[in-house]
């Protein structure tokens, strides 16, 4: 594979051009990228006995990031956001998780999982930080 073939390739999994060197600011458009790095992904993913579950899984959990922040943009409460946000950091939790096993079942996958875990992982570290700051919010008088 040349570089530019594997260039395109990096281009295909992420669903944006240098998607590697540059993040939206903006989450809602970051985690509906994220979403569809996720399905590209899964899309490679050889279809067998133990990788038909964690497909479904990671594709679930992957996309509900997005959905669930889309979901608390749209809140009705201050207490519904923080819970909206709750999940999204739940869901991009378990998206490691699922990411670390699918590469338990297909380990030439390594590398293109590894970029998704770090995009999981950012997208956790994010969604932690703003439950942290509303559940302080909502602690003062």
């Amino acid at each position: 594979m040349t570089n530019a073939e594997e260039e395109n390739s990096k281009e295909d999994l992420t669903g944006a051009t240098s998607r590697r060197d540059k993040k939206p600011y903006d989450l809602s458009e970051r985690t509906a990228l994220f979403g569809e790095a996720i399905i590209h992904f899964t899309k490679r993913v050889p279809v067998g006995l133990v990788t038909s579950p964690l497909i479904s899984q990671l594709v679930r959990c992957g996309t509900s990031v997005g959905a669930n922040y889309e979901e608390a943009n749209d809140a009705e409460s201050q207490r519904d956001f923080h819970h909206k946000i709750g999940i999204c950091r739940k869901e991009s939790r378990e998206t490691k998780f699922f990411l670390r096993m699918m590469v338990a079942a297909v380990p030439a996958l390594r590398e293109d999982a590894a970029y998704l875990y770090q995009e999981a992982k950012e997208l956790n570290l994010i969604f932690g930080s703003m439950w942290q700051k509303k559940a302080k919010a909502a602690e003062r008088p």
